[in-house]
């Protein structure tokens, strides 16, 4: 179970990594990518195949990154995920967020048994702060019938 503690833990850092992109530009990884950046964070994004994302640049790796982070968001397909999380800890990442839909219980189990801190079932936009429209609708509605970590 995740608890608010570990949510908290994770969003109060104001860098992160991002794995799930889209060099394309489409997505909820980019659209993610943009909002947090609105948010005051600084993303690292990380795609095998790109230079520059959004105009932003991009790494190709988690280890290729120019500094060392502690957080990573994982937004990938499933059959993804398990690499990317034994990445992360090769790398030295302590946090790592599954992005809400990402579900992968080795990945999560790896990173349990890793000492990596792990969030996975949420969105990430609903509390990242300031949440705002939709996210803070989707997070009082989560709170009301329960199922809103605490």
């Amino acid at each position: 179970m995740v608890t608010r503690q570990a949510i908290d833990a994770f969003v109060s850092g104001k860098t992160l990594a991002m794995v799930g992109i889209s060099a394309s530009g489409q997505g909820f990884g980019n659209a993610a990518y943009k909002e947090l950046k609105a948010r005051g964070y600084r993303v690292l994004p990380v795609h095998p195949g790109a230079d520059t994302v959004q105009g932003d640049a991009c790494w190709r790796s988690i280890a290729s990154l120019p500094e060392k982070v502690e957080r990573l968001l994982v937004m990938v397909g499933p059959a993804q995920v398990e690499g990317v999380v034994r990445e992360a800890a090769a790398a030295g990442v302590r946090q790592v967020w599954l992005q809400q839909g990402i579900s992968s219980p080795s990945a999560i189990e790896f990173c349990k048994a890793s000492g990596l801190e792990v969030v996975h079932g949420h969105c990430i936009l609903m509390f990242a702060e300031p949440v705002a429209s939709f996210h803070k609708f989707h997070r009082w509605i989560w709170q009301i019938i329960g199922k809103a970590p605490k």
